[in-house]
């Protein structure tokens, strides 16, 4: 008991001391022992680490993540060490809208597919971003957060050490001039020799640390390497699945065939006639190829009548269509006047519209 009470009064002088001292440093009535330059210097760099991790890091979650309330409620659950629900991202609710769009319209209309297939591509998307981020957040954004809440929070504990370290040797330093009596001034000195040689091995380890922060950026820079690879494939694969898509819309008879009967633009680009000067944006047509046949049928537009194979069931919408089962032989005409996405087929007796693209075409 005694001798916590004795440890608590020594804890109690020291910090009176150390305040009196930084008292009197403010209003400069002390003299204050300065850290050499080179300490000085590693400081300041370590200062500056911080702070621009901090801003990299911040940015980086808004890159990946731009929504501010999911971004707060990601970080609600992380400190509560709980997992976050799972949702889709803006791709993937995308790709579903189209998704669900398409299928009301009917798969079985160049539109309805294509709006079909769009959504595929966009829920692709979405699956990409989603590895991206997850790369990103344990190959970059993680290494950054461990330096902040790891090693930095070490450096300035043994920074706040020296700190007082430094406090202690110049409270010595000044008793030894008040002192006036000789044993007082021996038991001066030698505090003062003990408070410099703590000082001095706490800043020798305080520099240590602090020479570890070049460590730390070549640490940094692997994790940008890795960074900017997970950016690369992300961008690859996205480019590649629009590529694809373009190359499947391309086979939609009339997907992007305008109902006017302006100009289009001469392949290579252009301007529509509704663009502001200063903007030059190609039409869509300039970069897709022309339109394949669909289904096999060729184009729509042929003299006489050929037989056709099913390839899904279809059910009529209205009397002027004709229902149609998968696999069954239909003979089918074009009809001058007819949209392009419809063909007339008949049935022994049963005649409508069917959709070209549920057809295959037999001869």
């Amino acid at each position: 008991m005694d001798f916590n009470v004795k440890r608590l009064a020594a804890d109690a002088g020291t910090f009176f001391s150390r305040a009196v001292q930084y008292t009197e440093e403010k209003l400069g009535q002390a003299e204050k022992t300065e850290l050499d330059a080179h300490l000085e210097n590693l400081l300041t760099r370590a200062e500056c680490t911080k702070h621009w991790t901090e801003k990299i890091m911040k940015q980086t979650e808004v890159l990946l993540q731009p929504n501010p309330n999911v971004r707060i409620e990601e970080f609600l659950y992380e400190k509560l060490e709980k997992k976050a629900p799972s949702r889709m991202n803006n791709h993937e609710q995308l790709g579903q809208t189209m998704e669900d769009s398409g299928s009301e319209f009917g798969p079985g209309t160049a539109y309805g597919n294509a709006l079909i297939k769009c959504g595929e591509t966009q829920k692709h998307i979405g699956s990409a971003e989603r590895e991206f981020i997850q790369s990103s957040a344990i190959n970059f954004l993680t290494p950054f957060k461990n330096f902040l809440e790891g090693d930095f929070k070490t450096i300035l504990k043994e920074r706040k050490l020296l700190q007082n370290k430094r406090l202690d040797l110049d409270a010595a330093k000044t008793r030894l001039k008040k002192a006036r009596m000789a044993d007082a001034r021996v038991a001066a000195e030698q505090e003062l020799r003990m408070t410099q040689s703590e000082f001095d091995r706490q800043a020798e380890i305080t520099r240590l640390l602090l020479e570890g922060v070049s460590s730390t950026h070549a640490h940094h820079l692997r994790c940008l390497n890795d960074f900017v690879e997970a950016q690369t494939t992300y961008y690859a694969q996205c480019y590649q699945y629009m590529v694809d898509l373009q190359k499947q819309l391309g086979s939609f008879p009339t997907t992007f065939t305008s109902a006017s009967s302006a100009p289009q633009p001469a392949s290579g680009g252009g301007c529509s006639g509704t663009t502001s000067p200063s903007i030059c944006v190609p039409t869509v047509q300039a970069s897709l190829p022309p339109p394949a046949p669909a289904s096999g049928l060729g184009s729509p537009s042929f003299s006489g009548t050929r037989r056709a194979r099913v390839l899904y069931d279809y059910d009529a919408a209205g009397s002027s269509e004709l229902s149609l089962l998968a696999d069954e032989v239909i003979t089918v005409r074009s009809v001058p006047g007819m949209d392009s996405d419809w063909l007339m087929g008949e049935r022994g007796n049963q005649k409508g519209k069917v959709p070209i693209t549920y057809l295959e075409l037999l001869n």
